[in-house]
């Protein structure tokens, strides 16, 4: 097993937000995604202020207490950056769309939407579990007429 740094740069309508593959599962920088969806000139002052008004979120970023917690916090993972290598805090999806949630900016409607619109699919898999096959017939198909 290697320690190589696997980053990648996502774009959200030409807002870079860097991504790295950590225990087999994509973290993002968070103050880019909060940049991305505020244009806020100061992200890090921003998820500050939303943590603050967010006492739920704010509890996310804390240290795992005993008992277990939903969502694990963000970790400081290694980026390389022009001053050199540095630990940037970072989060998973699931991080991210809860954060996501938190920020009362037009840029995040778009997503929350999306999430809320998944969630409610989901259920209905969940209630009648073949249209989840036909979800995954439709998504495959056009796949396979490819090649």
């Amino acid at each position: 097993m290697t320690n190589e740094i696997t980053t990648k740069i996502a774009l959200f309508k030409g807002r870079k937000i860097r991504k790295t593959l950590h225990n087999g599962e994509w973290w993002f920088i968070i103050v880019d995604v909060v940049s991305a969806l505020t244009e806020s000139t100061n992200p890090a002052q921003y998820l500050k202020n939303i943590r603050n008004r967010d006492d739920e979120l704010n509890s996310l970023f804390q240290p795992v207490k005993k008992g277990g917690v939903q969502i694990p916090p963000p970790l400081a993972l290694p980026f390389s950056t022009s001053g050199g290598t540095q630990n940037l805090l970072c989060w998973h999806t699931e991080g991210i769309f809860r954060l996501i949630q938190s920020i009362p900016s037009p840029k995040a409607e778009p997503f929350k939407r999306w999430l809320a619109k998944v969630g409610y699919e989901r259920v209905q898999e969940i209630e009648n579990p073949e249209l989840a096959t036909e979800r995954t017939r439709t998504l495959y198909n056009p796949k396979s007429d490819i090649g």
